[in-house]
């Protein structure tokens, strides 16, 4: 009875922070994990591509139906083998169990694509080089990933694991296998990100910031906090005002290429 009460709250919380949400011009309410993944990241595939899959894990950026459609072989590398033996059958062509901070690739995929991934990562850097290494020169990384400025990524970095993970439990249940992980948001900003990647061997080709997370809708006062910050600084600057981020790199050629805009 408790627990039915609690989730009734919730989502009446969730009611409130949606109906505040509609008051803001319609870009504030555009989910950056929705737009990278249905309308940046597929405008980059072709036919017969290689593409790493990064951490995906369990939960494959391509079904296999899709996989099949396009003819693309994909490989996924998660530091997590079990998550990778429950991936649905057929999702992966081969996998490889090893840390992306460590791993030495053969330089042979077209595309690499990480979702929710590097702020997971303890030293970005090291996990930039190894997706190079997965990548030919001129091919692609395609990186979705929370901006370590947004309240809940503080707050994540604040609370304790087993707090953060008991929270989750309650609010969405059944979530704790595909989130809850240890968040380091090393270097996890736009600014942070372009230059760290050009510094090893990217051209930036394009980034685009969102202004909208789901995280805090259940708890409607750290919600309209959160959304009332966001609008503050961004009156100083864009990138203490974004909640998540997507941003799309080329591997540079021997000769050398040319960076791309923001977005």
């Amino acid at each position: 009875m408790i627990r039915w009460l609690f989730r009734q709250l919730l989502m009446g919380s969730f009611y409130i922070s949606r109906t505040f949400d509609k008051l803001l011009p319609a870009h504030y309410s555009v989910d950056g994990w929705t737009d990278f993944c249905y309308q940046i990241a597929p405008g980059h595939f072709r036919r017969g591509i290689k593409m790493y899959d990064v951490g995906g894990g369990k939960s494959p950026y391509l079904s296999r139906e899709k996989k099949t459609e396009l003819e693309v072989k994909v490989v996924g590398v998660d530091i997590d083998a079990a998550e990778l033996a429950a991936a649905p059958p057929g999702a992966y062509d081969k996998t490889i169990c090893e840390d992306i901070c460590d791993i030495c690739g053969e330089e042979d995929g077209d595309i690499v694509i990480s979702v929710s991934v590097l702020e997971h990562v303890r030293d970005v850097g090291r996990a930039l080089k190894g997706i190079a290494s997965l990548l030919k020169p001129g091919g692609k990384a395609l990186i979705f990933l929370p901006s370590r400025s947004a309240l809940y990524a503080k707050l994540n970095r604040l609370l304790p694991q087993r707090v953060k993970r008991s929270l989750l439990g309650m609010v969405m249940p059944g979530s704790l296998s595909a989130m809850g992980f240890q968040a380091y948001y090393d270097r996890c900003t736009p600014e942070g990100l372009t230059r760290l990647a050009e510094q090893c061997g990217f051209a930036v080709e394009s980034v685009k910031r969102y202004y909208y997370s789901p995280y805090l809708m259940y708890f409607f006062p750290l919600h309209i906090a959160a959304r009332l910050r966001m609008l503050l600084l961004r009156l100083i600057s864009d990138d203490m005002g974004v909640e998540t981020f997507s941003i799309v790199l080329q591997k540079r050629c021997s000769s050398g290429t040319s960076g791309g805009g923001d977005v």
